[in-house]
């Protein structure tokens, strides 16, 4: 089956009993059991519930794993799996402008239980094969990066992990399973902010980890129910519900962003733009080759006054996140990457000019209007300062 075929009707049968054909909420913490430790597959809802078990069989379907798990948010998929593969000692090679919340995790966190990481451009997969020594034990990518969508040729870096004896775990957040599929590229497991694009309704927060095969399958289920970031029955079945329309919904915010994108690269208020389907995004041509279409996110540095151009948006929402059906806009260096030192923000090109957009799924022409008037409010405030 397609994509927008598996989204809605994988997972679950109709119920034999009310013909229910919307998988229900299990709202509950606990199961009854026949005798001690005899149920009929569930116990306690931290270790596993019917409503997330859908969930994760969809989201495995659509990734073309065998295994998916949900988490209580990104962060929480993140940190089960670091937690799994690694130990003190260790090492991970990692992209240089990953998503804010990652740097954290891994410099202020895990790094105080030993785990150490380099941060590398990844553009370059020989910047990868120079970056692992003899404690690494796990290459982390994302791509496109948060929030300079710079690409990372995925056979190529995961090729390199694997001879290594490595295993390649993929960020899959800002493609979603819709534009890009990493295990089908050589992947090892894939990792959502499912808060996101997945959801994709700005009503809840969610994480999930996807195994291309049974090689970890026993470790991470064990990790999600021994730390215990899973998400309730609601969250689960709120996500669910978002993943229904994922396919509809990515092809109206990959049609939106384009145009979009293209418009701002015209725009004599704006210094640069960054988006895959630009010819000027020097991996275009990777982009083309390893994406279905080229997302709904935009990074644009602008001319004018930054406080003056948010201010005067009205339907670019000025919030952090991403991935919902209505537009948002944020300035990374103060926002979803402050806790990044500001020299290192200002090395990997994360400049207090940078804005991240998140092109929702409203009607082009208005995102374009307002953004246009916006643009021209910072500029004259820009040439009267």
């Amino acid at each position: 089956m397609k994509f927008d075929t598996i989204a809605i009707h994988n997972g679950y049968e109709p119920d034999p009993v009310t013909g229910a054909v919307i998988p229900p909420i299990y709202q509950t913490s606990t199961f009854a059991q026949k005798a001690p430790g005899q149920h009929s597959g569930y116990e306690y809802s931290r270790s596993g519930n019917p409503t997330r078990t859908v969930l994760e069989r969809v989201l495995a379907d659509l990734e073309g794993g065998k295994h998916g798990f949900a988490f209580a948010s990104g962060s929480a998929a993140l940190t089960t799996l670091i937690m799994t593969l690694l130990a003190p000692g260790d090492h991970i090679v990692v992209g240089d402008d990953v998503y804010g919340g990652t740097f954290r995790f891994l410099t202020k966190v895990i790094a105080r239980f030993g785990v150490t990481a380099d941060f590398i451009d990844m553009t370059d997969p020989e910047n990868v094969r120079a970056a692992i020594t003899k404690n690494t034990k796990l290459v982390f990518l994302e791509t496109p990066t948060n929030p300079l969508l710079k690409l990372a040729d995925l056979e190529a870096v995961i090729g390199i992990a694997r001879k290594a004896g490595i295993p390649a775990a993929v960020d899959n957040t800002f493609a979603s399973p819709y534009l890009q599929q990493p295990l089908a590229l050589g992947a090892d497991i894939v990792l959502h902010s499912t808060t996101k694009y997945i959801g994709g309704h700005s009503d809840v927060v969610g994480g999930a980890l996807i195994l291309k095969d049974d090689r970890f399958r026993d470790a991470i289920a064990f990790h999600q129910n021994a730390i215990g970031g899973t998400p309730d029955p609601f969250a689960s079945w709120l996500t669910l519900r978002g993943l229904k329309t994922l396919g509809v919904r990515m092809k109206a915010h990959c049609e939106n962003a384009a145009q979009i994108a293209s418009f701002l690269e015209s725009h004599p208020a704006v210094e640069s733009v960054i988006y895959p389907g630009l010819r000027s995004h020097p991996q275009h041509d990777l982009a083309k080759r390893q994406m279905k279409a080229f997302g709904g996110m935009i990074s644009v540095r602008i001319k004018g006054d930054v406080n003056q151009f948010l201010k005067k948006l009205k339907l670019f929402t000025l919030a952090e996140s991403l991935g919902g059906i209505e537009s948002l806009v944020e300035i990374p260096a103060i926002m979803t990457h402050a806790s990044i030192d500001p020299a290192v923000r200002r090395k990997i090109g994360v400049t207090d000019n940078l804005i991240r957009l998140s092109v929702g799924i409203e009607d082009v022409a208005d995102l374009q209007a307002d953004l246009k008037q916006a643009l021209e409010a910072a500029a004259s405030v820009g040439k009267a300062a």
